[in-house]
């Protein structure tokens, strides 16, 4: 899909690369991109195909995939077999945003990429942070969906109430007054409470301009 966030797949076995692909484009909002098995081939894809996040192993035959993800200026989760917490402290210095130990399952995966598009969700556009946010944003990356659900912020709990006590629907601005917070920051709220299937969002179109987000407690 055109909107779909672009995945590269670094690992020199073949099919262990097709099956991490199979999972990847089963993942709702992700696309894989042609695997490569080596570190001077991703650092080609990379600059050629410019994707979202790369999925690279540590045992590559060109070099250690964490020398080469310290180099890469995009998202990265290392996949490996590797399960000494040296490899692991060692990729959380060089930039990774998550790990996973092989073999791992396709659910595994998916709920880690999940959790990276509510991340970049609550990180979208412009404008400053709140501690709260910027917390949130870091859990998104290693809670799964169910966990994700467990843990709501203040501000997060204050969307949905203000919500919860409106019969019909808001929009970001309406929320935003409610709560006491910008409409950036009502906005990334939002979008990832949509994401992870608390409220639904629905389109009004009016007779010019953009169309309208207007936001509702999903009904059971």
């Amino acid at each position: 899909m055109k909107d779909d966030l672009r995945v590269l797949i670094v690992d020199d076995d073949f099919h262990v690369a097709r099956l991490h692909a199979t999972y990847v484009n089963a993942a709702p909002g992700f696309t894989a991109l042609e695997p490569v098995g080596s570190g001077g081939a991703a650092l080609e894809a990379i600059q050629t195909y410019r994707p979202d996040l790369v999925l690279i192993d540590i045992y590559l035959p060109d070099g250690n995939g964490l020398d080469i993800l310290r180099g890469l200026d995009v998202d990265a989760f290392v996949l490996s077999a590797a399960s000494d917490a040296a490899s692991l402290r060692k990729a959380m210095r060089r930039g990774a945003l998550g790990y996973l130990i092989k073999p791992f399952s396709e659910k595994h995966l998916s709920d880690r990429l999940r959790g990276y598009t509510r991340y970049r969700r609550l990180l979208a556009g412009g404008s400053a942070l709140d501690q709260d946010l910027a917390d949130r944003a870091l859990r998104q990356l290693h809670t799964s969906d169910t966990q994700t659900a467990r843990v709501r912020s203040v501000t997060e709990t204050a969307v949905l109430s203000a919500l919860g006590q409106t019969p019909g629907v808001l929009t970001a601005i309406d929320v935003s007054s409610a709560v006491g917070v910008s409409r950036a920051t009502a906005q990334r709220y939002l979008s990832a409470l949509v994401d992870e299937g608390s409220i639904e969002v629905n389109l009004r179109y009016g007779s010019t301009g953009r169309p309208e987000h207007q936001y509702s407690v999903r009904t059971p």
